[in-house]
Parts: structure tokens; sequence; C-alpha cells
């Protein structure tokens, strides 16, 4: 079960986070490209937001959906 558990440290550690480590060292090296990416993906996430939210809005001017106030049958 040791060796199984290391195998799992070992993907992680060497393989899925190379990218997280390649980004560590572009930042010490090259300090705009790193920002560069930071607002990249921060500019990406605006526009789906916005996107979600226009979205949003189109549905609620369809009046497509049921409104109407009512409780359960408990109250």
């Amino acid at each position: 079960m040791k060796d199984f558990f290391n195998g799992i440290g070992e993907l992680f550690v060497n393989v899925l986070f190379l990218p997280f480590d390649a980004l560590k060292e572009l930042e010490l090296s090259n300090w705009w490209l790193a920002n560069i990416f930071s607002w990249l993906f921060i500019i990406i996430a605006m526009v789906a937001f916005v996107y979600w939210m226009l979205q949003l809005k189109s549905y609620n001017d369809n009046d497509e959906e049921d409104k109407s106030i009512s409780s359960h049958s408990f109250l």
C-alpha cells in the first residue's frame, strides 16, 4: 500500500504539477510575461461572466418562467 500512495505522490509532483512549476520559473525570469498570463485569465473570466449575465437576462426577458408566488401546502 505504501508503494501505491508513493506512486500517486510521484504522479502529482513529477507529472501533473509540471505546468505550475513552469509558471513559477517564468515568473522568476520574466515578471511581465507572468503577469500577462494572469491578466489573460482575468479577462477570460470577465468575458465569461458578462456572457452568462446576458444569457440570464435574455431568459428573464422571455417571461417563460413561472414566477407565481405560492407556498407549500403545509404552510
